[in-house]
Formats: C-alpha cells, structure tokens, sequence
C-alpha cells in the first residue's frame, strides 16, 4: 500500500506578526510605547487632561471634591502623590513610585479617583479623561526644582498668557499680574514648605498630598534654591 504523505499547510506560522500588541485607535495622541523608565528613586510630572466641553476644573466644588479624591489616593504602600495643581482642563501631579508597576497601579486608582471626583462636582457621568496620562521623569535635582515650580505657579503661567493675549488685542486697563505672594488654592502650594518669601498657608484642611520620601524631592531639589511664588515658571 503507498503510504499517505503528510503535507504542509501555508498557514504563515514561521512569520512573526508585523505590528504586535494592542492595535492602535484612529487618533492616538500618546504613543503606548513612548513611557520612560521610572527609577525608584526618580519622581515624575505627570499630566492629567480632561475631555473638551467640560466645566472648568477650577471651580471651589470641583476642586474640593478633587481634593478630597486625593486624600483617599495619595499615598499607598508603593505609590504617593507629592505635588499637584489643578487647572481649568488639565491637573499637574507631581509623583513617586516603587518602580514601573506600582506607578503604573498607583496611576491607574489615582485617575479613577480623579474622574469620579470630577463627575460627582458636576454632576454627570461618563468618561472624563481626555487620553491617557502624560508622564515625564524627573533624573537630577534641576528638572526637579523646575517641575516643583511649574506645577505650583502654574495658575499664574496661565494668567500671565491672558495678560498678554488680552493687552495683544488692544485692550486697556488689563490689570498686571498680582506679586503679594499668594498661594494658588487650587493646588497643594499651601502645604509646601519650599517658597522663599512666603509663609506655608495652609487652611487647617488635611494635606491632600504624602511626604515625599525620594531624596531629590525631599532636599535634592533646593540645591538650585527656593521658589519665589511671584514667579513665572519656565516649562518643566
């Protein structure tokens, strides 16, 4: 009898896919392999944005409720919230981790946190995060004493681009940036102990962020000095 032969099927196996992993949406604006490597010992700047359409996240309800969301997230065993300002459609965290998963991890509560917090202001549901978080990590006391000062004078980064939009158009009596030193209540400058010629103003609330426990956010930073909270902050 003659003996079947086995044959082979073309079916492509000894080719490896192209294009591996999840497949891209039609408009991604952050690049799932574009995360850096997270030391432990490295803090980072995050970016949180909301969905267009939205109110502004500067609103006293919206910004206690977020306030409050951070206190219940703002430090896990591997995970802590340090720095962060809230603005009218994006929220700068300044944060530490044990390595990449527990940022990972500690991100992913704390952005759940943050969305719910917001939904509940404003009363609504459905998604409120724009994208995924933007992150950038902090290697050397410099990127993180200018982080620190762009997450905490951002508000007035903001005012001075008004400013200077409004006077472009011709307008008169824009009234010029305040300098007295006051700290943005949308953000957890009030319980920072870094400015350089102004007091911790602190309202009695609960800090909404951990100590940090990195050197470079602890005393690593001040080897470049204190921030002056008149100050425009060059971009982190």
């Amino acid at each position: 009898m003659r003996r079947a032969k086995q044959q082979i099927l073309p079916l492509g196996l000894d080719r490896r896919h192209e294009n591996p992993g999840r497949p891209r949406g039609k408009h991604p604006r952050i690049a799932h392999a574009s995360r850096d490597a997270f030391p432990a010992n490295h803090p980072c700047h995050v970016t949180l944005r909301v969905r267009p359409g939205l109110p502004t996240l500067r609103d006293p309800d919206v910004v206690r409720e977020i306030e409050a969301a951070f206190r219940r997230g703002n430090q896990r065993k591997q995970f802590r919230l340090v720095h962060y300002s809230i603005q009218d459609d994006h929220a700068h965290l300044i944060v530490e981790a044990n390595g990449a998963f527990a940022l990972g991890r500690g991100m992913k509560s704390l952005a759940s946190l943050f969305a719910f917090a917001v939904n509940r202001a404003i009363g609504r549901t459905g998604r409120v995060l724009a994208d995924r978080y933007h992150l950038r990590v902090l290697k050397c006391p410099r990127q993180v004493r200018n982080a620190i000062a762009y997450v905490l004078l951002n508000a007035r980064k903001h005012a001075e681009q008004r400013i200077r939009r409004l006077r472009s158009t011709g307008m008169r009596n824009v009234p010029a940036l305040r300098n007295d030193g006051a700290i943005d209540s949308a953000s957890s400058g009030r319980w920072f102990a870094g400015w350089l010629a102004a007091p911790v103003r602190s309202d009695g609330s609960l800090p909404a962020v951990a100590p940090p426990r990195t050197w470079l956010l602890r005393t690593g930073w001040r080897i470049h000095g204190l921030i002056d909270p008149n100050a425009i902050p060059m971009r982190a």
